[in-house]
């Protein structure tokens, strides 16, 4: 393999014939390219969207209240109803849950209130909650603490505030644990201050977002004892799905809604959601190496197409070698060689590139800005398995050549004329 006479040989093949070489080389380099700028692209598409359930527990699910669509015990359709604390008691009574927990939020979802502190206000989403929450959506803390059962049950007037919060309304201010915000006229002091636990536009709602206890939401801004939804985590061993139809079942009983309607209660799981578009990403990841193994072909054919032209061209000097007794291995070798020399340096050039460019795509893009596009970088095992394909494809592709040429009898190639 390191004979200096076979390389020697070799490189004077392709200075020979430059551009034959090059197009053959460029027929693998756009393959091997465009197979990992695909599966880089895949994955930052599944990167991006799966960011938005980064930080929350896949078997929870939520439910919230909504108009009746469907007439039961003498009720008509299109009633309006609110979850109470008393549906709260009823719920954790469920043994397939492990965690309950209401919650409510300033004006419909994901609205926002004016938030003002001194002379500087902003417009943020308020939310009353329970400590339980974190178990469901996790909570990093920049400062301070997270509401605790303390807080709930002495409704207490303190908030945590995201980082966004922060840096809109405490802006030179080192230190904003102690100060006091007001919120629709109530005054409540920060304890804590949170940041984004994922990207996305989960992430950029948590930094946006001040958490004050649910009692004392519902005290401060006259909700009496309603709930807005609630926030729901199966017990371990419990699919999602499964303690989401007993929830749904307590509800509608002690709501007086027929089991059949299915617009009266609102309900969102994210066991259900998660499933699907990981199914629909390792489609798409299948999908994307189909297609990318098989523009691999087309290179690796020229490959051969051109080491069967070369076989062609040295007929006669096979031949010579043959005479003077060069074993057949020998030309078998040196053609193999040959082209598993010329694939090797196409692919790894690829390879560079492709990977290159999926890196500057995903340094352009700002951390957590992505949308559903964020960090389309690939596993450098991957790029390794497809670069070993590669050259595996490029041994074959010289191996069919060789072969044909050491079935040629000396005496034969001796007398070929090109």
């Amino acid at each position: 393999m390191f004979d200096s006479d076979s390389w020697q040989e070799i490189f004077a093949t392709i200075r020979k014939n430059k551009l034959r070489t090059f197009l053959t080389c460029f027929g693998v380099f756009w393959g091997i390219f465009m197979l990992v700028v695909m599966i880089g692209s895949g994955n930052g598409l599944s990167n991006g969207i799966l960011s938005d359930f980064s930080g929350t527990a896949t078997n929870s699910f939520f439910c919230w209240a909504q108009k009746t669509s469907k007439p039961y015990k003498g009720m008509k359709p299109g009633r309006n109803f609110n979850f109470n604390n008393e549906d709260t008691k009823a719920l954790k009574k469920i043994p397939e849950l492990a965690v309950v927990a209401p919650m409510n939020q300033l004006g419909n979802y994901q609205g926002t209130n004016n938030v003002v502190y001194n002379m500087k206000s902003g417009g943020f989403g308020v939310s009353g909650v329970y400590p339980e929450l974190t178990r469901i959506e996790e909570t990093k803390l920049k400062d301070g603490r997270f509401l605790n059962q303390n807080d709930i049950t002495e409704k207490r007037k303190v908030a945590v505030i995201g980082k966004r919060v922060q840096d809109v309304l405490f802006e030179g201010v080192a230190n904003p644990i102690g100060e006091y915000i007001r919120i629709n006229g109530v005054y409540f002091k920060v304890i804590g201050i949170t940041q984004p636990a994922s990207s996305g536009e989960r992430g950029k709602e948590q930094g946006e977002t001040v958490y004050i206890p649910f009692s004392t939401f519902q005290q401060a801004f006259n909700y009496g004892d309603v709930v807005g939804w609630y926030a729901v985590m199966s017990a371990n061993n419990v699919p999602a799905s499964e303690a989401e139809d007993k929830v749904l079942a307590v509800l509608r009983e002690r709501h007086k809604i027929a089991p059949n309607d299915p617009i009266a209660i609102g309900h969102w799981n994210m066991e259900k959601e998660f499933n699907k578009l990981n199914g629909l990403f390792s489609g798409i990841s299948g999908l994307v190496w189909i297609v990318g193994i098989g523009t691999l072909p087309a290179g690796i054919i020229g490959v051969s197409n051109i080491m069967l032209i070369v076989v062609k061209e040295r007929t006669k000097e096979i031949g010579i070698r043959r005479a003077i007794g060069a074993p057949p291995s020998h030309i078998v070798r040196q053609l193999i060689i040959e082209s598993v020399f010329l694939t090797t340096i196409a692919g790894y050039i690829g390879l560079v590139l492709s990977v290159a460019l999926m890196e500057g795509v995903a340094a352009a893009i700002p951390e957590g800005e992505g949308g559903m596009f964020s960090n389309p970088t690939i596993d450098l095992n991957a790029a390794l398995t497809a670069l070993t394909i590669l050259i595996v494809a490029g041994a074959l592709a010289g191996l069919i050549p060789a072969r044909k040429a050491v079935k040629i009898p000396p005496v034969e190639a001796l007398r070929y004329d090109n």
